[in-house]
């Protein structure tokens, strides 16, 4: 059920005894720490008004910091006062001293404490400076300090890809209390890109227990993203298990779950909600259906028999919209028609009996911008598209969005000072100013420690590598160099992971881009797993300036397609233009991405997936092809999906 006046969908504690702890779902994940944070601040109030402390559990990472923002800006417009308030923070890497970049002291300071008028004696946070033998006893005032002020009203938590809470990694007892832990090889990597390299990473770190958390008044435990719907689904839908720490939520009668569209895809309520009672069979949802019908019984999709229907839960659709191979054709001819070898339309000379035309078939050849967040997104997400639109005849600009400076190793950097020595005497150029740059560079990066963000100069010149690579790549493609715009948006131009928010500047950047090309087509990343944010937040500029545009004339005849990057496909239910990818397109694909030589063997924050970018692509193409295949279509060696954006600013 909708709940009024709000965008987030209410579910009971278990929809059909299905989920075992209450989950609310929230269209963006914005609104959903918009929510949380009007909780805490109803309570601060509600506490405040009776003489009363409240006492919160906080969180760090990328999952909290909007409810942090929220925060800061109830305290700052609307006069939210924070000296009732005392704070607890579930865990501290260790050893971690507290003005290091990745600190949690230092994390909680620049998005919360610094900001509000807490009182900082309130403040506690597991010290990761102590000596070993003193973490212990530590531990134990930790828990002592919590019951002595009465324990924590709200606990906000995030949760891992091994399921873990605060730092409780797998085989964390459902009564362990405040301790040091030993991190789980998983958990490291995912943290790797926070300490420019996973053998940067603390091995260990002091969490509250699992005993700890569940003792709290109130839990909410958020998580965002499409990389969080697995292990979403196996703390709330499975059995609890010391595997998933977040499982043991379930034996909290107070803790729920709040999720954003993406995370809640696995959850039997959004991927097949007619195993739990009626839905409404619109076209989206008797694709979605027919599709998982498909899958399950592993038949395509024109053999699906009506005994099929009825046996696997779908009687009301068969009943409805029914008989079952009117269904079938009705979805097999749709996803026929997302199948294209002409993603910018064909031209009349081109045309065959039967073609059906396409948005905007009358303009040929046509302007296409291509939007990637980093400097070779564009080639790794959509490469076998853009070598087809290259190749069509169409005038392909590619907008790279941000530097990627921060994804070059500086053992590349000594590399590039040393060919720009020896061409300098080469050519005999003046080596006055360049040697002075290399002294310069030389000794920053000797003397650079772990973590540290990297001196001006260090950066123009690993922003410049990934220029000329992307050049390089986009050669490859047959796209020229002077239809390649480096927009350098300030957002990302700090030098370390964390990023500012996006600003007007950074959108009015994207504005003017596309108001001198005035394509006829946009392709922008559509991919939220990026697990550095970046791709979200250059969708958002992409999509914000094309708000602003939407009366020029020229933009009403635009189309904008998303594309997703190396962490996610579109699901077929969801693609609406599929383009397929021959043997050649592929090896062309992965040769351009080659040309990253940088981001070639090892790159320096691949996320999650330990593969190469170019064996990711290649095989999310071959599985897209493969499903599509198995569904009864043709088959291909590879196919690259995309969504067409139809102007809801709010998506992301």
């Amino acid at each position: 059920m909708k709940a009024e006046n709000t965008d987030v969908y209410f579910a009971s504690a278990d929809p059909d005894q299905l989920e075992r702890i209450p989950c609310q779902i929230f269209h963006h994940a914005r609104d959903a720490s918009i929510y949380v944070a009007q909780q805490i601040a109803e309570l601060i109030q509600q506490r405040a008004a009776a003489g009363k402390q409240c006492v919160l559990g906080l969180a760090t990472g990328s999952t909290p910091t909007k409810i942090y923002d929220e925060l800061v800006r109830l305290h700052r417009e609307e006069g939210l006062s924070f000296q009732n308030v005392i704070t607890f923070n579930l865990d501290e890497y260790f050893p971690m001293p507290p003005e290091e970049l990745q600190s949690y002291v230092r994390f909680m300071r620049e998005h919360l404490f610094d900001h509000i008028d807490i009182d900082a004696n309130n403040i506690h946070i597991p010290d990761g400076t102590l000596a070993e033998d003193q973490v212990h006893e530590s531990c134990w005032q930790y828990e002592e300090k919590i019951n002595d002020v009465g324990g924590i009203d709200i606990q906000i938590l995030g949760v891992g890809r091994t399921g873990h809470i605060g730092f409780n990694e797998p085989g964390s007892g459902r009564n362990s209390r405040t301790r040091l832990i030993t991190l789980d090889r998983l958990t490291r990597r995912d943290a790797a890109s926070d300490f420019f390299s996973e053998k940067n990473v603390p091995r260990r770190a002091i969490t509250m227990g699992v005993g700890t958390i569940l003792e709290a008044k109130k839990i909410y435990l958020l998580a965002f993203g499409e990389g969080k719907a697995s292990v979403i689904k196996k703390a709330v839908e499975e059995d609890i298990s010391t595997i998933i720490a977040a499982s043991f939520l379930q034996e909290h009668r107070n803790a729920h779950i709040i999720l954003d569209e993406a995370a809640s895809e696995h959850l039997t309520r959004a991927r097949s909600p007619w195993l739990l009672g009626e839905v409404t069979w619109d076209d989206a949802t008797i694709r979605k259906a027919v599709i998982w019908l498909s899958q399950h019984l592993s038949k395509p999709i024109l053999k699906l028999t009506e005994e099929d229907y009825n046996e696997e839960g779908l009687q009301d659709l068969l009943a409805n919209h029914g008989p079952a191979y009117d269904i079938n054709l009705k979805v097999f001819r749709y996803l026929q028609s997302t199948l294209t070898g002409w993603p910018a339309g064909k031209p009349e000379h081109a045309k065959q009996p039967g073609d059906r035309d396409r948005p905007n078939d009358d303009i040929f050849p046509k302007r296409i911008l291509i939007f990637s967040p980093h400097p070779d997104d564009d080639v790794i997400s959509m490469g076998g598209t853009l070598i087809r639109l290259a190749d069509q005849g169409h005038e392909v600009h590619v907008a790279y969005q941000t530097s990627g400076s921060i994804a070059v190793f500086d053992d590349d950097v000594t590399s590039f000072l040393d060919f720009a020595k020896e061409f300098n005497q080469l050519f005999h150029l003046d080596s006055e100013g360049t040697n002075k740059l290399e002294g310069d560079v030389t000794h920053f990066l000797q003397n650079k420690v772990s973590g540290q963000v990297d001196c001006d100069s260090v950066q123009q010149i690993k922003g410049l590598i990934r220029r000329i690579e992307a050049r390089a790549a986009t050669r490859s493609c047959g796209i020229l160099d002077d239809r390649l715009h480096f927009m350098n948006m300030p957002f990302y131009e700090t030098g370390r992971i964390r990023k500012m928010p996006l600003g007007d500047e950074d959108i009015q950047i994207t504005i003017d881009l596309l108001q001198s090309i005035q394509p006829h087509q946009v392709y922008a990343a559509g991919d939220l797993s990026d697990p550095h944010g970046t791709h979200r937040t250059c969708l958002n500029a992409v999509l914000q300036a094309c708000d602003r545009l939407k009366d020029e004339d020229w933009y009403k005849q635009c189309l904008v397609w998303l594309y997703r990057g190396a962490w996610q496909e579109w699901s077929p239910h969801q693609i609406e233009m599929a383009v397929p990818l021959s043997p050649r397109e592929l090896l062309r694909k992965r040769t351009a991405i080659f040309k990253h030589e940088s981001q070639k063997d090892r790159a320096l924050f691949p996320g999650p997936d330990p593969r190469e970018f170019w064996q990711r692509a290649e095989d999310r193409n071959h599985k897209t092809a493969a499903l599509y295949d198995a569904l009864g279509l043709a088959e291909y060696e590879g196919i690259e999906g995309f969504v067409r954006w139809r102007g809801d600013v709010d998506s992301v």
